[in-house]
C-alpha cells in the first residue's frame, strides 16, 4: 500500500511540474534554444524539446481546437441531420483537382498490418504484396453507431462489384481509447473480432480493419469533425479522393457511387 501511494503522489508531482512548466515556459527558457541544448546534454530530460515553442504553440491550439467540439456538439448535429453533413458527389472528382488520401496504418484481426491507401508508386511496399486496385472504396467508422451507415454503402456496392478485380473495399473502425490501445486489450479484442468475421470466407476484396491511436491529424487532413456519423470515400489507384459521401445513403447518392466506380473503372 505504501509503494502505490508513492507512486501515486510522485505521478501527481510530475503532472504538476509538467503544468508548471507549460504555463511559465516564457520565464523558464529566457535563452536561445541553442544555450539549453549545450547546458543540457547530461540531464535526463531533454530541455530542447521540451521547450520548442513550435510544439508548444501546436500543442495548444490542438487543444483548443478539440476543446471547440465535443460528443454533446457530435450528438446534436446527429439529431439535426442524422449524420448527412453534406451531400455526396453527383460527379467523379477531376484527376487533378482531387487530394491525396492521407496515410493511416491499420492492422486485420489475424494481427497483419497494412498502410492505407494501396497505390500504385512503383517503389515497392504494400503496393507489391496486393494488386493495386483500380478503385477502392474506404469506409471510416470512428464511433460503433456509425457501422449501420457504413453498411448502407458497401453493402450495395460490394454486391455491384463483387466480381471485379479491380475493386476493393475497406472498411475501417478507428480506436482511440487509451485503454483499448494498450498492447494486451489490443490482442484480445482483435482476437474476438477474428472470431466474429471466421464465417464470411466469401468476402474477396472486402477488407475489416482496425486503427488504433490517436488520429487527430489524420482526422484534421480529411475536415472529419463530427466522430458519430460514416465517412466514404472513394479512391483512385494512386490515392487521390474522386467521389466523398457522407451518413446514411440514399438512392440517388447509391447511384452516383456505382457510376463514379464505372467511370473510374474505365479511365487508363
Amino acid at each position: 500500500m505504501l509503494r502505490v501511494n508513492r507512486v501515486i503522489n510522485q505521478t501527481r508531482a510530475s503532472i504538476s511540474t509538467l503544468q508548471h512548466l507549460l504555463n511559465h515556459e516564457q520565464k523558464l527558457f529566457p535563452f536561445p534554444p541553442q544555450h539549453f541544448a549545450r547546458k543540457s546534454s547530461n540531464r535526463f530530460f531533454d530541455i530542447y524539446k521540451f521547450g520548442s515553442k513550435t510544439e508548444i504553440e501546436k500543442e495548444r491550439a490542438r487543444l483548443a481546437d478539440e476543446l471547440n467540439r465535443g460528443y454533446f456538439q457530435d450528438m446534436s448535429e446527429l439529431k439535426q441531420h442524422g449524420g448527412k453533413i453534406a451531400i455526396a458527389n453527383k460527379i467523379l472528382i477531376p484527376a487533378m483537382a482531387a487530394r491525396k488520401f492521407p496515410a493511416v496504418d491499420v492492422i486485420y484481426s489475424d494481427g497483419r498490418k497494412l498502410k492505407l491507401p494501396v497505390i500504385f508508386n512503383g517503389n515497392g511496399g504494400d503496393a507489391d504484396k496486393l494488386a493495386v486496385p483500380k478503385a477502392s472504396l474506404v469506409c471510416l467508422s470512428f464511433r460503433a453507431n456509425s457501422q449501420g451507415m457504413v453498411d448502407s454503402w458497401s453493402k450495395p456496392f460490394y454486391e455491384t462489384f463483387s466480381e471485379s478485380k479491380n475493386v476493393q473495399i475497406y472498411e475501417v473502425s478507428f480506436i482511440d481509447s487509451w485503454l483499448l490501445c494498450l498492447n494486451p486489450i489490443k490482442r484480445l479484442l482483435l482476437r474476438f473480432m477474428r472470431k466474429s468475421i471466421d464465417g464470411e470466407k466469401d468476402i474477396l476484396q472486402k477488407h475489416i480493419v482496425y486503427s488504433f491511436g490517436d488520429h487527430y491529424y489524420f482526422r484534421k487532413e480529411l475536415k472529419i469533425l463530427n466522430l458519430l456519423t460514416g465517412y466514404i470515400f472513394l479512391l483512385d489507384k494512386f490515392g487521390r479522393v474522386r467521389w466523398q459521401g457522407f451518413g446514411l445513403a440514399k438512392q440517388e447518392e447509391l447511384s452516383s457511387l456505382l457510376s463514379c466506380t464505372t467511370l473510374l473503372l474505365e479511365e487508363k
